[in-house]
Formats: structure tokens, C-alpha cells, sequence
């Protein structure tokens, strides 16, 4: 039944003329800034995973180490950083400094973040 349903509603927006859009990524709402000023909150693909550092530092991520998963949606990010090894999407270079829900320090990919990740700010500011 719900098949007709929509065949139906297909057919008839058809038939006169419209169209029904799909939001586009560019419509997604940004990430917003927590209370406490330092963090960020933005929704997230749960069981999205959490990508360690290269070396000792935590300054930048390690796409071939996981370090943890985040399950929470939405989620916690400290900072952005572009530039970093290639993830696709709308920020084709860009990673977000979080803590996996193990505790594990780490970055996620841009392109496992619903929101609009600009509002976050710099890790590096320049």
C-alpha cells in the first residue's frame, strides 16, 4: 500500500509540474558552540570511528589508526583541521579533534559529521 502511496504522489507531482527536492548537504545546519566555549556540538553519523594522532604529538589525525568509536549523536569536537590526509565531501581535507566515546583522544572525518563543520573553530588558527 505504501508503494502506491508513493507512485501515486510521484505521478501527480508529475502531472503538474513540480518536483520534490531532497535538502542538499549545503542546507545542513551548523555545528553550535557549547556553554563552555571551548567545544563544539554537531550531529554525527553514529558508530562513526575515531582516527588517532601521527606520533606522540595529538596534532595530527592517522587515517590508519582507530582509536575509538563515537556512538553519541550529536557529539563534542574541540577544533577543525584542514589540509590533513583526504576524506572526500564538502571539506575534501578536513578533520575534527573530539574524544571517542572510549575516552580515546582522536579526530573524525569531516564527511562523518552532518552539520556544517565552519562555525568550529581552528585548531590552528593562523
Amino acid at each position: 500500500m505504501r508503494f502506491r502511496w508513493l507512485v501515486a504522489t510521484a505521478g501527480l507531482a508529475a502531472a503538474i509540474g513540480t518536483t520534490v527536492a531532497s535538502p542538499s548537504a549545503s542546507a545542513a545546519a551548523g555545528c553550535w558552540q557549547h556553554a563552555d566555549g571551548i567545544r563544539y556540538w554537531c550531529n554525527n553519523v553514529s558508530g562513526a570511528p575515531v582516527y588517532g594522532s601521527i606520533g606522540n604529538s595529538r596534532l595530527y589525525p592517522n587515517p590508519d589508526v582507530v582509536v575509538g568509536t563515537m556512538y553519541s549523536n550529536p557529539s563534542w569536537f574541540y577544533c577543525k583541521v584542514d589540509g590533513q590526509a583526504y576524506v572526500g565531501g564538502p571539506h575534501p581535507t578536513r578533520w575534527l579533534r573530539t574524544v571517542a566515546d572510549n575516552g580515546q583522544y582522536g579526530w573524525m572525518k569531516d564527511t562523518a559529521i552532518y552539520s556544517e563543520t565552519d562555525p568550529v573553530r581552528d585548531c590552528y588558527p593562523t
